[in-house]
């Protein structure tokens, strides 16, 4: 009796289902008109037979013109449908490979919507690239596949007619080559599943290489990074090897029983018609179906391994397309310009933590230990969901478990201090969407202007992929005029200026408090500045709050604190 996982599909096998179900009406075009270049492909040394076996007999000028004209017709066929039967395949490949894409693209930016942390971000790249186009290849193998057959079909029927041994050949013939290569497909299946993953593994290496490239060269581990990075590539290249190899095998005795079947059917047709048998027609027929059979075969015999390699492709998707979700969100949304509140929060370092930041209040927290601030964000982002931690957060009143992912990024936005920097210009990094109301003033707020100012192009400045051409200050500046231009109604800053001097940390902590006058505001820092222009400071340490006061109270009772945010 089987039991229920063994009955259950497979996600990879059901992913190739709604590929094939989706473009359905694709295919069968498809099917069609690659079925019709078979036949007429087929139909062509047919046609060659049967023009020898009339011409030598009427021997007229008339039959000759009829076999010209039914071979153009033949050619302009052949030529027709592989041109309009491949035009529409690739298009549906093309089409279905890019909704993978966008739906594998869409689970890896919404990390909450997926349980997807035994991937790196470079596999999930590596999937929603590679392995999405392998999978959409199912469209274009499976009308191959049956047109293929179309022409085995039809040749071995044309030999029938000659002679019952001749197709009895064909068909005998298909089908042990067929059952040969299926066994091999079977190993190129596994060892293209392994491969893939090797090299996905390496794609994240070095995705994680070139983000912490700066840092490696400072303390000096670029040598033993790049070093880890040669092993794992060192792998994936051992592995590709392997599969060329199979490859190679594969193809090989595909050939070799191709040439094999059509000389047994050439020497087959020489032997009847020598016996008297079959007709010179005939024996031309046979010839030349005997050399044509091979290209179809040939694509006959490479259609399992490509439904092998489309099969292992979709069970790599599916480990991100089926990945259980992180926690289901609810359908409200919080109130707007509502307050901040946490209450009772265990996650990691954090120990029951519990404060609340009023609505339109500036409140800024200062960390004892980095690591319960790194903690804190999580939560706050939604990147460790509700059910990864104890405790409730509260935004405008309503409890981050019942509210989408969605509603809560439009009404907080949590700022890191490691914020991306993409290739565009100012402007596009500022305002992605171009729909702010805030930019200018956002960009005075965090004092970018001198930058603007730097460049002929101003806003349109061009800015490289992670912001090569731009320092370390002019990245975080750039990251801090996002969040600002983004005037939302909670605005959370983790450590928003400590790559800049302390005279512009002085002016952004002013033009940031101007800026979100009567917005909720929560900075997490230990810069004096930003503490100094917050209503109340928490002081956050070993995972609570242990003290609430203004900067410059704390800093004359609490001797601690002084030494925490001294510079």
């Amino acid at each position: 009796m089987m039991t229920t996982d063994t009955q259950r599909p497979r996600p990879g096998a059901a992913i190739l289902r709604t590929a094939l179900r989706r473009n359905i009406g694709a295919m069968i075009a498809g099917t069609v008109l690659m079925g019709l270049y078979q036949a007429a492909e087929t139909a062509f040394p047919i046609a060659l037979g049967l023009i020898v076996e009339h011409t030598m007999q009427d021997r007229s000028l008339g039959s000759l013109g009829v076999s010209i004209g039914s071979l153009a017709v033949i050619i302009t066929t052949v030529s027709l449908s592989w041109r309009f039967g491949m035009r529409v395949l690739q298009k549906a490949n093309t089409t279905e490979a890019h909704r993978w894409r966008v739906q594998v693209a869409a689970c890896g930016l919404q990390p909450v919507a997926r349980d997807v942390d035994g991937l790196k971000s470079g596999e999930i790249l590596t999937i929603a690239t590679e392995d999405a186009d392998q999978t959409a290849d199912i469209i274009e193998v499976v009308p191959l596949l049956v047109s293929s057959l179309v022409a085995v079909v039809v040749a071995a029927v044309a030999l029938s007619l000659a002679d019952i041994r001749l197709g009895l050949l064909v068909i005998v013939g298909t089908v042990g080559i067929l059952s040969i290569l299926a066994v091999m497909s079977q190993r190129i299946g596994s060892s293209t599943q392994e491969q893939q993953a090797k090299v996905a593994r390496a794609g994240a290496k070095v995705a994680d290489l070139i983000i912490g490239l700066r840092p490696l060269h400072g303390f000096g581990g670029n040598h033993a990074a790049f070093g880890s990075y040669r092993r794992v590539s060192t792998d994936a290249k051992r592995q590709a090897i392997t599969v060329a190899r199979v490859n190679g095998a594969y193809a090989g005795t595909a050939l070799a029983l191709n040439a094999v079947l059509a000389a047994a059917v050439s020497l087959t047709a020489g032997w009847l018609a020598f016996g008297g048998q079959i007709s010179i027609g005939e024996l031309v027929m046979a010839v030349g179906l005997a050399q044509f059979i091979m290209e179809p075969l040939k694509m006959f015999s490479e259609m399992p391994k490509y439904v092998m390699i489309a099969r292992a492709s979709a069970e790599r998707m599916a480990l991100v397309l089926s990945a259980p979700p992180v926690t289901v969100p609810g359908p409200e949304r919080p109130a707007p310009g509502g307050d901040l509140e946490v209450d009772g929060v265990r996650h990691g370092t954090l120990r029951g933590l519990k404060f609340t930041v009023a609505a339109g209040e500036f409140v800024a927290i200062a960390p004892y230990q980095p690591r319960a601030a790194a903690d804190l964000v999580a939560v706050l982002a939604v990147n460790a969901a509700p059910p990864a931690y104890e405790g409730v957060v509260r935004l405008g009143g309503q409890e981050l478990a019942d509210l989408s992912v969605e509603a809560v990024r439009e009404h907080m936005l949590v700022n890191p201090y490691d914020a991306e920097i993409f290739g565009g210009t100012l402007r596009t990094n500022i305002d992605p969407s171009g729909g702010s109301r805030t930019l200018p003033e956002a960009v005075e707020a965090s004092m970018l202007t001198d930058v603007v100012a730097l460049h002929r192009d101003g806003l349109d400045y061009a800015v490289r992929d992670r912001g090569a051409n731009l320092s370390g200050g002019q990245r975080q500046r750039l990251s801090l005029a996002r969040a600002l231009a983004a005037d939302t109604d909670v605005l959370v800053l983790h450590n928003p200026t400590t790559a800049v001097d302390a005279v512009t940390e002085q002016l952004i902590a002013r033009n940031i408090a101007k800026l979100r006058r009567g917005r909720t505001t929560l900075v997490i820092t230990s810069s004096p500045a930003l503490l100094d222009a917050a209503d109340r400071v928490l002081v956050l340490d070993e995972g609570v709050i242990t003290a609430e006061d203004t900067h410059r109270n704390l800093l004359a009772g609490d001797e601690a604190y002084c030494l925490a945010v001294a510079r």
